[in-house]
């Protein structure tokens, strides 16, 4: 499947949200692929550290899977 930009952009969230989706699991998950810098991984840390003191920050994958599909 060949898509222009121009076609994409009239696709329905939905199905610009898979496509996305079918697009990232192309990718490699392997580190060595996808290599963050210090400070990168530093910020990640921070974020995880702060997320495991105040699990108000987040949210279950639940919700955020229930807000994106009423958003189709």
């Amino acid at each position: 499947m060949s898509l222009t930009l121009d076609e994409i952009r009239k696709l329905s969230v939905s199905q610009r949200v898979q496509l996305v989706e079918d697009i990232w699991d192309t990718l490699s998950h392997d580190e060595a692929d996808l290599p963050l810098s210090e400070t990168q991984w530093a910020e990640l840390d921070a974020r995880r550290a702060q997320l495991l003191n105040d699990s108000s920050l987040g949210i279950p994958w639940e919700t955020a899977r229930e807000r994106l599909s009423a958003l189709s």
